[in-house]
């Protein structure tokens, strides 16, 4: 098996997309579309790589991402933060993301991305 892609995303047009570019891919991809679990669902599939949406419900990706980077069993899991927002590069600093991803996003870019994460 590949490696494996966690998502949070709470749009299920884009965890599709996702999916199905980077099972394409060779990934494992699996996805939540909330993120007040996030801590119980990194420790079920210790992902690789994660994908963040700044929006998901609950409590937000900035403050999603900042718990798990303060967690020492997934702070070393890089984060790739989405979001349609004109300002991701701050929120993704601001979250400690490793790197970013604006909505609407490139597939070519996504992969990329992703490849250079994993």
């Amino acid at each position: 098996m590949g490696k494996k892609v966690m998502i949070f995303d709470d749009d299920k047009t884009i965890l599709s997309i996702f999916s199905i570019v980077l099972e394409a891919s060779g990934y494992h991809v699996e996805s939540s579309e909330t993120s007040h679990d996030i801590l119980e669902r990194l420790e079920e599939v210790m992902p690789d790589v994660i994908i963040m949406d700044n929006w998901i419900p609950e409590i937000g990706g900035i403050e999603a991402t900042k718990l798990l980077k303060g967690n020492p069993k997934f702070n070393h899991i890089p984060v790739v933060y989405c979001s349609a927002n004109s300002d991701i590069a701050s929120l993704a600093a601001q979250a400690g993301a490793e790197a970013y991803l604006p909505k609407p996003f490139d597939l070519e870019d996504l992969e990329k991305t992703i490849a250079a994460l994993v």
